[in-house]
């Protein structure tokens, strides 16, 4: 994958943990550098994370499924992509809630976890379309997400919460369209 790709898919990736941020500015009191740092590091390092890991999970049986692997990456990131429109297209933000203010660790690590969900599985679709540098990947999409985060907390904090399912939106795409792309290249119609 090229940098241009591994930086949308990181963009793809973060749009999860950009939404939840831009809700955590909008509900918190205190939406200064040191909470969007705070954010940048949680969301960002576990949006490294988990890639990391489904990368050596999808290596451990990729010469099993090696005739299925695109169709594997494929269908993941279709999934997840489609979760993504159907969330920002089904629910209402509940940004003004108490818990969306909490900085504690115990709230962070859960959402940083529950974001970074599809990123394992991304990790997995990496490991199956074949010639990627995962140390590039992790990095890029890391940066982006800590970078996405912590901005997202002055954002909500200034502009609320009609940018979440525009971030849901874009991010659903993007991951559509990347696993599109894996499946036309094994299929050697692009």
């Amino acid at each position: 994958m090229s940098i241009i790709e591994l930086l949308l898919l990181g963009i793809g990736l973060s749009m999860d943990a950009f939404a939840v941020s831009v809700c955590k500015g909008l509900s918190s009191k205190n939406a200064g550098l040191n909470n969007s740092i705070k954010c940048g590091i949680w969301f960002g390092g576990f949006q490294a994370l988990m890639p990391f890991i489904g990368f050596y999970l999808g290596n451990l049986f990729a010469d099993a499924i090696k005739a299925v692997d695109h169709w594997v990456a494929f269908v993941l990131l279709l999934i997840i992509g489609i979760n993504m429109l159907k969330e920002a297209f089904s629910s209402e933000c509940d940004c003004c809630n108490e818990k969306n203010a909490d900085f504690s660790i115990k709230t962070m690590f859960a959402m940083a976890v529950a974001t970074s969900i599809d990123a394992l599985a991304v990790g997995i679709s990496l490991a199956m379309a074949g010639n990627v540098n995962i140390w590039s990947a992790v990095s890029i999409i890391g940066v982006t997400t800590f970078v996405l985060s912590a901005a997202g907390i002055k954002i909500g904090s200034i502009f609320g919460s009609r940018w979440q399912r525009k971030a849901q939106i874009a991010g659903g795409i993007i991951l559509i369209l990347i696993g599109t792309k894996i499946l036309l290249e094994h299929l050697n119609i692009i």
